[in-house]
């Protein structure tokens, strides 16, 4: 069982016990996310497309660890007039490990119990007012 998932703005191709790096999540180190946005589900040749997303379906996953990207090297240099811009960059990504794949028919939580409203006969009998309208002006 897989899934397509969008994770941070990206879109990853997960599945159970896989180790994915995303970009940097606001969550802590050893906290679990849940990623509700999955694109397209796939169980064992039963695939299911959302459009966009599939109703129902989750991704489970723990966070791991943050860490950064290898240094990327920004050089700009201009030929013959002395201009020379050395910059670098490290991303910061998060390591996640997804724990599971909640398919669109499984519940994950208990259902809320609906409340009924009684409704009485002074509340029937009540109407809302009329608007007031103005009387014309008589010219005299």
């Amino acid at each position: 069982m897989y899934a397509i998932v969008e994770i941070a703005g990206q879109q990853f191709k997960v599945s159970k016990d896989q180790k994915v790096y995303v970009h940097r999540l606001a969550s802590e180190e050893g906290t679990k996310v849940s990623f509700d946005k999955v694109l397209l589900l796939d169980d064992n040749g039963n695939v299911t497309l959302g459009a966009p997303a599939v109703e129902g379906a989750s991704v489970e996953a723990k966070v791991l660890q943050h860490l950064k990207g290898d240094k990327v090297i920004v050089f700009k240099k201009k030929r013959r007039k002395g201009y020379k811009k050395k910059n670098g960059h490290r991303q910061s990504f998060t390591q996640i490990l997804i724990e599971g794949i909640v398919a669109a028919g499984a519940k994950k939580k208990a259902a809320k119990k609906e409340v009924e409203v009684e409704v009485t006969e002074a509340a029937e009998e009540v109407k809302p007012k009329a608007k007031a309208t103005k009387k014309p002006k008589t010219e005299e």
